[in-house]
Order: C-alpha cells, then structure tokens, then sequence
C-alpha cells in the first residue's frame, strides 16, 4: 500500500467518525462506525486491484460493509442504520456528483449526460449492495431462528 492509499484509509474512517457524531452516535458505538468507514474504504482499494469495474466494486463493497453494519447492531444492540449510513460514508460518489453539476452548468450536454448516468451507476450500486446484503441477512437470520426454534 501507498502512502496515498493509507492516508484515504484514514480519512475514510475519520469521515465516518464524523458523521457518527452528526448522527449522534456515542460511546463504543462511535467506534465500530468509524471503524467501517476504514474497512469500506480499504476493502473498496483492495478490489480495485481485482475488479475493473467501479460500479461493481461499490455493489460488492456495500454488501460487505452492510452485512458488517447488520452483525454489529446486533452486537451493539443498535439500528443498523447507524452503522450502514456512517460505514458508506467514504463512497459517497461526491467527485463524480461535482461534474455531473459542473458540466450541467457548463451547458456541456454530452459530458453532463455521460457523467449523469456514470453516477447513477455508482448510487444505484451502493442502494442494492444494501437491499442485498440487508435481505440477505434477514434470511440468515430468520432460518437460524427457525432451526433453534426446531430443535428446542
């Protein structure tokens, strides 16, 4: 690793930390938080080593991080909302999002266009690594309730 990419890294985790505390997380909450915003951001630099795609690279990283958020609130006895919310933080597509709006200004129609959908891509990526990873867990759960319920 870079010095580049551990500095992201860092500021990745200290972007969720951040916004945990917007979000009033506290205590060893505030910290399992920032911690995903470090694992998002390391995991989303590992893959780009593996997989070309941006689009799927956010999909696959949403998923993990959110099946960490799922884990943790339980854990933590916490909405996973807390988790999921500040854990993406760092994949925020904020760079792609200014051009988008920079070209619409610039009346650059074609470049607003092609940025646009480039965007979307990534936002919808980051939605269903979320539906999937939270339906996913659902599922876990609910047929490890239902074994246990079995067996007692």
């Amino acid at each position: 690793m870079t010095y580049a990419e551990i500095l992201q890294i860092v500021t990745g985790c200290v972007g969720s930390f951040g916004f945990a505390l917007l979000f009033n997380v506290r205590g060893k909450r505030l910290w399992v938080a920032a911690l995903g915003g470090f694992l998002s951001w390391l995991i989303f630099l590992l893959l780009t080593r593996f997989v070309d795609s941006e689009p799927i690279n956010y999909f696959i990283v949403s998923f993990l991080i959110s099946i960490y958020a799922e884990i943790m609130a339980r854990v933590m006895k916490t909405p996973t909302t807390s988790f999921i919310t500040t854990s993406l933080i760092p994949l925020i597509p904020g760079g792609s999002l200014y051009y988008t709006m920079a070209y619409a200004f610039q009346s650059d129609a074609d470049r607003f266009v092609e940025k646009a959908v480039y965007t979307l891509e990534l936002a919808a990526a980051l939605a269903l690594g979320v539906i999937a990873a939270t339906a996913f867990t659902k599922l876990l759960y609910s047929g490890l309730r239902a074994v246990t319920k079995t067996k007692g």
